[in-house]
């Protein structure tokens, strides 16, 4: 298998040398060519905004798989995040992480003899991180979420798969439906209707802020939680602390073509350079990656070897028992080596198993894909919602607008700020800043068709600015669209 490899900014270089090096030791490297590939600060600082060469995307294509180091992100201004980058681009929709407590790092849940051991499955294409932000007027900028059924039924179908072969019999769905009711609403939704071809596991959902509370007081309830994006993201970092941080925690980006591997840790450049970084978040995504193509026993003796070195106390500076030396990054890595061939006695050993590579190149396809869940159904044009920049107050707006509406199909229905409806009805106490929605509905009896809201938008924009436009429309007779708060 070819495998391109990135090694990372600051500390990456040297967890990198380290993880190749018991991969080496394990004897998986005879089935694997690493390809070298351009990725991060040395690629920003050119100016080269993806983070990436166009000879690193060739590279990854044709392998499939990604094994990378921390990488740093420009701040403020420049290129976007290249993690994020990486696993949107090449459609690795379902990251599959791994908390767990592991012999010699020290917890409060280890200490008070309370056992972690359980994966969250975050959606990792779609949600905030589509990275859609418009600045809307001079008080108010806007960053787009979007929810798709596509979208939410891969990463559900991957956590139930994966939930199958990992033997796992309950899984749970963390979301904020009771507030973004159709976003967070479809992505739940979806999850309750591809369970329905999973009768033998267990579902339950979880309000993502309930969640995080019940996490840190008995973790011991979860195996696998499945998430949307940003909410996946902030919970996966709290069950890093659960465990003892970003250090220990694994992960894998997968997708049905590209697949990459990570550490998920930040590139510590205050000891870059230094040989002290803990390697132990690279060498367990370098599990999962080997697992993935089917180098079952490699990982197990490879995975043995790691959990008996920890339980006998071998470290480097960040973690584990003071009293033991600490190790640097290549002398810690050498020591796991030593013992390849033994299993660990304190906790439960990985099986032993048999090397059999299922992994496959991609097959390039001519273009991009449409997906689709829902076939076509009867969508019926009842409105526009139409987003104002204005400094004036709610009532002088609309007067304004329902001026502006005489003679057209809609009328004005409301005038909500920040969500929560000012007109017809509302509270001098709701501050307002200067960006506005307007909803106009059809008028009863209207058939209205979308031109007729464009005619509308027109007239609004002649005494206004209108910063964005929303197209009211009913799907099978039901709406689709929010109430404004208040109404």
């Amino acid at each position: 298998m070819r495998i391109a490899l990135t090694p990372g900014d600051g500390i990456g270089p040297e967890i990198m040398q380290a993880t190749l090096h018991l991969l080496q030791a394990a004897g998986a490297s005879a089935a694997m060519e690493f390809v070298p590939v351009e990725m991060g600060k040395a690629c920003f600082d050119r100016g080269l905004t993806r983070g990436m060469t166009d000879e690193a995307i060739a590279t990854v294509e044709q392998c499939g798989l990604l094994l990378k180091g921390p990488m740093e992100t420009p701040k403020g201004g420049g290129g976007k995040s290249i993690n994020v980058t990486a696993r949107k681009m090449w459609n690795a929709f379902a990251n599959l992480r791994h908390f767990r407590t592991l012999p010699g790092v020290m917890t409060p849940y280890s200490r008070s003899g309370v056992s972690v051991d359980f994966f969250i499955v975050r959606e990792n294409i779609e949600d905030t991180y589509g990275g859609i932000e418009h600045r809307l007027s001079n008080d108010v900028v806007q960053c787009k979420r979007l929810i798709s059924a596509p979208g939410s039924d891969a990463v559900h179908r991957f956590a139930f798969e994966t939930a199958r072969r990992l033997g796992i019999r309950k899984v749970h769905c963390g979301h904020k439906a009771n507030i973004m009711k159709m976003t967070d609403g479809l992505f739940l939704e979806r999850f309750k209707a591809v369970a329905a071809d999973y009768p033998e596991i267990e579902t339950a959902d979880v309000i993502v802020d309930a969640l995080c509370m019940n996490l840190v007081m008995k973790p011991q309830q979860y195996r696998m939680i499945v998430l949307p994006n940003l909410q996946g993201d902030i919970v996966s970092d709290l069950a890093a602390g659960l465990v003892g941080g970003l250090g220990f925690a694994p992960s894998g980006n997968i997708g049905n073509h590209i697949s990459i591997f990570e550490a998920v840790h930040g590139t510590a450049p205050d000891i870059a350079g230094r040989g002290i970084a803990n390697p132990c978040s690279l060498i367990l995504s370098s599990l999962m990656m080997l697992r993935h193509v089917g180098l079952l026993g490699s990982a197990a003796r490879l995975e043995n070897a790691l959990l008996s070195s920890l339980e006998q106390g071998v470290r480097t500076g960040d973690f584990g028992d003071a009293a033991k030396p600490a190790l640097g990054t290549m002398d810690f890595v050498r020591e796991v080596a030593k013992r390849l061939g033994q299993k660990p006695a304190t906790t439960p050993a990985v099986p032993d198993a048999d090397d059999r590579i299922t992994f496959k190149p991609p097959v390039k396809p001519f273009s991009a894909a449409a997906v689709h869940t829902f076939g076509p159904g009867t969508t019926e044009v009842v409105g526009a919602d139409l987003y104002v920049d204005a400094a004036e107050g709610c009532q002088a707006i609309a007067a304004s607008l329902q001026a502006l509406a005489q003679g057209t199909p809609f009328r004005l229905k409301l005038i909500s700020n920040r969500g929560t409806q000012v007109w017809p009805t509302g509270s001098v106490y709701t501050d307002c800043v200067d960006y506005w929605r307007a909803r106009f509905e059809r008028v009863e009896g209207a058939r209205v068709t979308q031109p007729q809201t464009i005619d509308l938008l027109q007239r609004v924009a002649a005494r206004y600015t209108v910063c964005s436009y929303e197209l009211l429309r009913t799907f099978d007779g039901k709406p689709g669209f929010s109430m404004a708060q208040g109404q």
